[in-house]
């Protein structure tokens, strides 16, 4: 591109192009948005691109963005859930202000909009078992047949309904459905159940119902209390929102949403599913919602994503009308991208080797300034110690290197960064296995800060640690949770069949420099040529550091992949 050639914008998505228009022709003041979970289990990636959607359009449009628990299912919601959606949401930078709610707030309006319902002979009380609603909803290719009890009268329905709400009946013996049309293409308009009776502890309303309302039934009602101007969800509902239009129109409510459906986030070696991944929490696989290999919001922060990487990368996706599979590598490239401007650098040493520097004096200890970041001198510097014993990367030595070996072999000079250029002279094998255990070499003192007086060069730079100094840690290596890219795509093998039994390794010999003696937990780094590192929020301690591998210099799957 010359420079004569304007830069354009990425033209808007079809759902920020809707609401364009829609406070064009003033059919909306301003966008009114929600995010509205289930708390029955930990977001994952797939809620931040809607978060990053519904707070995004608010903030792009100057409107408003609510954040409203659907929590109409007892059996699975818990208050820890709420709190660690809350968290998450606030981690990734976007602020409900006042605006929280629950529908459980509205279980009286939705039990009187059921009412309603009755009244207008649109709702009846269903004593049908469960498997007798299977049986009489039909098939895609054949109608349902209707409920024996669907022409009961208004009264009949009221007082059944009153019976359903004050315990009367057990659980599974009645349920109010909605009548619509059991010959409808739609499955979703079979009369559908909006209520059913669970004798169970809500973590909001206690004890108060023993009746609670489905979630399509409450979830356009919700929208219409809240005056929700453009209801976002994914592709799943689209067959859903004639129902949520039904129940609006039936209702007549004075403020009715329009429902835009987009494409769910499909990400290669991950599953997408809350009850998959609750499946790996409770059958071990994992060691919790926010073990870093899982793909959740707490677990990637905890593993040492940025709230800027995440949502750098829903940028980077975009919002579609079609389904498609996003590399896991986009994801991936996004948070190194962030890290390469903001993550100091620091020298760490996971497969520590010997060496001692023969003609350096016994008993120094000298200061080596090093750059913070070599990019970003606002960022300051350090000072590293260096004495006449250091550890260097095992790697980084090899006996009869080829040419192309350019770290250290006996008779080679390599840079130790920002110190001194070291020759190896000599090696120290274990007698039984013949391993080298140690390594002699001088250094040229001519050479401090990585160059020498008489202009010669060296092709290799290593990292290095003092050894009395160096900080001793664990490591925790993560690879992709999931073998295979698609996880799901054979319905005959169960998803947990895939999993990478690599995908953690432990690294407990491992030396960090002592400037991280005293870093906080979720503090990120790059360990200069290895890679991003964060301080493990739970495990790690001041004199027992546990750092989690955030992600290579490089992405290592793809050349796997070639």
């Amino acid at each position: 591109m010359s420079n004569s050639e304007p830069i354009t914008e990425k033209p808007l998505d079809f759902i920020r192009q809707i609401v364009t228009e829609d406070l064009k022709t003033g059919k909306h003041p301003t966008p009114v948005t929600r995010f509205p979970p289930e708390p029955n289990g930990f977001l994952h990636i797939g809620h931040a691109k809607s978060i990053c959607l519904n707070f995004g359009i608010a903030s792009e449009f100057n409107g408003r963005c609510y954040l409203r628990f659907d929590d109409t299912n007892p059996s699975k919601e818990e208050t820890a859930y709420v709190q660690a959606i809350k968290e998450d949401v606030k981690w990734l930078g976007f602020d409900w202000g006042d605006n929280l709610f629950y529908s459980s707030d509205y279980f009286d309006q939705l039990y009187d909009f059921a009412l309603d319902l009755i009244r207008r002979k649109k709702a009846f009380v269903c004593d049908l078992s469960a498997d007798e609603m299977r049986e009489y909803r039909g098939t895609l290719t054949e109608p349902g047949k209707e409920s024996p009890h669907r022409n009961r009268t208004v009264e009949e329905n009221l007082e059944l309904f009153q019976g359903m709400k004050n315990g009367d009946f057990s659980e599974g013996s009645h349920v109010l459905r909605a009548k619509i049309d059991m010959a409808s293409p739609n499955l979703n308009m079979r009369d559908p159940i909006i209520y059913r009776i669970m004798n169970l502890h809500h973590h909001r309303t206690g004890d108060k119902w023993c009746i609670y309302p489905m979630y399509d039934y409450t979830h356009c009602l919700s929208d219409a209390i809240e005056e929700i101007t453009h209801s976002l969800c994914t592709l799943e509902f689209e067959d859903h929102r004639p129902l949520y239009d039904w129940v609006l129109d039936t209702l007549e409510t004075p403020v009715h949403p329009q429902q835009i459906e987009f494409a769910r986030l499909n990400l290669t070696y991950t599953v997408m599913s809350k009850r998959k991944l609750m499946q790996l929490v409770q059958d071990g696989h994992v060691s919790d919602w926010d073990d870093p290999r899982m793909l959740t919001v707490s677990g990637l922060r905890r593993r040492g994503y940025t709230p800027a990487s995440i949502r750098d990368f829903c940028k980077e996706i975009g919002i579609g009308k079609k389904e498609s599979w996003i590399d896991m590598g986009v994801l991936e490239n996004c948070v190194r991208n962030d890290l390469n401007i903001t993550a100091p650098r620091v020298m760490g040493v996971l497969d520590p080797l010997k060496v001692v520097i023969t003609n350096y004096p016994e008993g120094t200890v000298e200061d080596i300034e090093a750059k913070n970041h070599p990019q970003n001198p606002e960022m300051g510097s350090r000072t590293l110690p260096f004495s006449r014993e250091i550890y260097i990367e095992r790697t980084d030595f090899m006996e009869n290197a080829p040419k192309k070996f350019f770290r250290l072999d006996i008779g080679r000079e390599v840079r130790l960064r920002y110190a001194y250029f070291i020759t190896c002279v000599s090696v120290v094998k274990d007698e039984d296995s013949g391993e080298v255990i140690e390594l002699h070499c001088t250094y040229d003192p001519e050479t401090y800060g990585g160059n020498a007086p008489d202009g010669r060069k060296v092709k290799g730079t290593i990292h290095w640690l003092s050894a009395e100094q160096a900080e001793r840690c664990e490591i925790r290596m993560y690879d992709r949770l999931f073998k295979v890219e698609n996880p799901d795509a054979d319905k005959d093998v169960n998803f947990k069949e895939h999993l990478n039994p690599d995908s953690l390794t432990s690294l407990n010999n491992c030396l960090v420099e002592p400037s991280l003696a005293d870093a906080k937990p979720g503090t990120c780094v790059q360990f200069e040529r290895q890679g991003y590192f964060c301080i493990d929020s739970r495990d790690s301690k001041p004199g027992a550091l546990v750092f989690n591998r955030t992600v290579g210099l490089r992405d290592s799957w793809a050349k796997r992949k070639k």
